[in-house]
């Protein structure tokens, strides 16, 4: 049995989400079925992170268990091959030990979310961002960040449906910045609850819209309340960028 750790990127417009589910396109299932056609074996691709419907990824990282070893350039193309026309590319492969797995080895993994700041309506990152029309004062966005910063109980800010044991998460960071009409909100984590990295950034952005202050999140945050939380933002701008191992 022999181990690759895959390095994906994707368009999660047409998916249902990365997780296999029943009569849905996903993530998961496109690449678990490129599997099978590469090598005849019916084998679970396995990811570092489940992103839900509409998200996208640039360093999505899965492992896949082959019955025998296959060259890494191999894997990669094959799959690649395979996968056309779903909008979803392997990076890389690379022969890992059986030690390594994808979702239970990451220390960190870091998100990026994509305002675009503009009145007219979007045409190319359409699908591929938030178009928020109102001047955002993203100066008073990332100062409120900094009070999501931090080892925190999360309540307010994960859908009702997480399953994940306890909402205390540590966010490691929270940075706001603006490149002309783009606002790219970047946040890393050892991990994150479901839908908290856009419930976040649709609470900021009423901080950027003026209709909230930085105290109004922190009272959000407080209230450990999941109606507390501001807009929760479209999945069309948020990227899993990269997942740190050791």
């Amino acid at each position: 049995m022999a181990r690759y750790k895959l390095i994906i990127e994707y368009d999660g417009a047409p998916f249902r989400g990365w997780q296999i589910q029943a009569d849905q396109v996903s993530v998961q299932g496109a690449l678990t079925a490129a599997v099978e056609r590469l090598t005849g074996e019916k084998v679970l691709v396995q990811g570092a992170g489940r992103t839900d419907a509409g998200v996208h990824a640039r360093g999505q990282v899965a492992h896949v268990d082959l019955a025998r070893e296959w060259p890494t350039d191999t894997v990669r193309d094959a799959l690649n091959a395979h996968l056309r026309p779903d909008p979803v590319a392997v990076l890389s492969a690379e022969r890992v030990g059986d030690d390594f797995n994808a979702r239970m080895s990451a220390v960190k993994r870091h998100y990026l979310y994509r305002i675009i700041n503009r009145r007219a309506d979007l045409t190319l990152d359409a699908g591929h961002a938030w178009r928020i029309p109102r001047p955002l004062d993203v100066d008073a966005m990332h100062e409120a960040a900094q009070r999501l910063v931090g080892k925190h109980d999360f309540t307010t800010f994960r859908s009702t449906e997480c399953q994940a044991k306890s909402p205390v998460k540590t966010l490691d960071e929270l940075n706001v910045v603006r490149d002309g009409e783009h606002v790219h909100v970047i946040t890393s984590a050892r991990s994150f609850l479901h839908n908290q990295v856009r419930s976040m950034v649709g609470s900021l952005a009423a901080v950027g819209d003026g209709k909230w202050t930085a105290d109004d999140l922190s009272a959000a945050l407080a209230a450990r309340d999941r109606t507390a939380c501001g807009q929760v933002a479209p999945p069309d701008g948020l990227y899993l960028m990269r997942v740190d191992y050791p």
